[in-house]
């Protein structure tokens, strides 16, 4: 299906200088073309960085072909421009998604993404509020119903899945963060039995209305001073796990014998302290899959108003060097956008 718009020459475009530096340019380049049968043209509004993306090239080499176009900021939010016939989407849908990481990213004015990964996006939500929200609903969504161990049916109710859940105390590391964010209210909604959040300092307050029932701040206490203190109450059945290092290791201590480790930084077996005999049910490192399917369904609870994206702040395209070091700063509370078009300007 085509537009009727007509497209410029060129657009404006944020570009990794190369694959081994996290150098940011930005550069006139021209309007990407479908190549792939489920390929979908959006016009970009709304975009965000994602921790540590700029090293993916030199650290996960495997999984960033040699022929990426290194444009960085898999999230999106848009209007479709063009789509293919046999897909769910038609020119001026306002969608959103998260390009894989093995394909060119969003900084730009237009980007192509697959109609597997796209959704449409909520009413309620504007551009900058559905940028913020797939990678890191994403995640958690499938950190916690896919990989993890509750049951998704429990945040619409379903009374086995609640009376499941309700028996599973989950920990999560990075708490105030975009994913940390998503993974204390999808398993507060879902009716945890405990939802630990571990965040710093000036946070308690916010990852309380998103559900958290208890808190550790880790410039006061320790995960494993934390444990240690009670651990017959306080230990965990699920960790998901963000931070790595001696976070990681903290969660070793936090969780219950025969429990559950998530992990999106770090794989569990590099922090476990060397002599602990502990074994668990589950221990994985993931990488998120860009569902669309999944991102409907939570497309779903966010018009219910079940969920909401936390944006920490909002950058102008001209200013992204700075969105990136508010980033990399590792202080941000919830996702950092940056805005693309005029339309995401007036959000």
């Amino acid at each position: 299906m085509t537009s009727t718009t007509a497209l410029p020459k060129t657009m404006k475009s944020l570009l990794q200088a190369s694959r081994k530096t996290t150098e940011v340019i930005l550069v006139e380049a021209p309007i990407p073309t479908p190549t792939h049968p489920d390929d979908v043209l959006v016009r970009v509004h709304a975009t965000a960085p994602c921790a540590g993306e700029l090293l993916w090239a030199v650290n996960f080499p495997d999984s960033i072909p040699a022929d990426k176009v290194m444009v960085p900021c898999q999230d999106l939010s848009g209007t479709v421009v063009t789509a293919p016939a046999a897909s769910d989407f038609a020119p001026g849908d306002r969608v959103y998604c998260r390009i894989e990481a093995g394909r060119a990213g969003a900084a730009r004015d237009y980007a192509l993404a697959r109609a597997s990964e796209l959704a449409k996006i909520p009413s309620s939500l504007n551009w900058i509020e559905a940028a913020a929200t797939p990678l890191s609903a994403l995640t958690a969504w499938q950190s916690l119903f896919v990989q993890g161990t509750l049951d998704a049916a429990g945040i619409k109710g379903d009374a086995a899945a609640r009376e499941k859940n309700g028996k599973i105390r989950v920990l999560v590391t990075g708490a105030a963060g975009g994913v940390g964010s998503w993974v204390v209210q999808l398993a507060a909604r879902s009716g945890a039995k405990a939802v630990v959040a571990v965040c710093g300092p000036g946070k308690e307050e916010a990852v309380r209305k998103l559900g958290a029932t208890e808190i550790v701040d880790y410039t006061k206490t320790s995960i494993e001073e934390w444990v240690a203190a009670d651990p017959a109450a306080r230990e965990v059945d699920l960790v998901i796990e963000m931070v790595g290092g001696k976070t990681l290791s903290g969660c070793w201590a936090a969780v219950k014998e025969g429990g559950a480790m998530v992990t999106i930084n770090t794989p569990p077996e590099y922090g476990k302290p060397e002599g602990m005999k502990k074994e668990l049910s589950k221990a994985l490192f993931f990488i998120v899959e860009p569902l669309g399917s999944n991102l409907a369904e939570i497309g779903d609870l966010i018009e219910a108003g079940y969920v909401r994206p936390t944006v920490d702040s909002v950058w102008e395209f001209a200013d992204y060097a700075k969105a990136f070091e508010r980033l990399e700063s590792g202080h941000a509370k919830g996702k950092i956008i940056i805005k693309v078009s005029d339309e995401a300007a007036a959000a």
